[in-house]
């Protein structure tokens, strides 16, 4: 499986914005841009889409930027990754189709069906709030072994 680079900067971008989640703060894009060392102009593409699908909101005026529009616990990684990810969500086309049915239907029963149905039930078993307590948990680490 590949993850194209949207997907893995909207993941980046969500985690950050779930840092900032409880202090009701909204996120700019450039302030994210910048925090991770990413294209400003490919984040906004990002959040247009993840603003079209329903997760993020957005905040016009000064004090605006984006915010979650559910809370971390209830936004999965395949909620952020479907939403620029189409190829998650396409079934897996003919191998050999009509040439050899038989084949066909074993390929899609044993490996293709199960293929797909572990990768969504998989990710949509990750939530942002999982993803943010394993980076608080490897920032705390990192600290303590600096201290060192």
């Amino acid at each position: 499986m590949r993850i194209s680079v949207k997907g893995r900067y909207a993941l980046a971008a969500v985690t950050v914005i779930a840092q900032r989640a409880q202090s009701q703060e909204n996120v700019t894009v450039s302030s994210i841009s910048e925090e991770l060392g990413l294209s400003k102009i490919y984040l906004e593409q990002v959040f247009s889409q993840l603003k079209r699908d329903g997760l993020l909101l957005s905040v016009k005026g000064p004090r605006g930027g984006y915010r979650l529009a559910r809370a971390p616990s209830k936004i999965t990684a395949w909620d952020v990754l479907t939403a620029l990810e189409s190829s998650l969500t396409e079934k897996t086309e003919n191998t050999v189709g009509d040439s050899a049915p038989e084949i066909e239907t074993a390929l899609r029963s044993i490996v293709f069906g199960p293929l797909d149905d572990a990768l969504r039930s998989r990710l949509s078993e990750i939530t942002l709030r999982e993803i943010l307590d394993f980076s608080d948990k490897q920032r705390t680490q990192q600290a303590f072994m600096l201290n060192l």
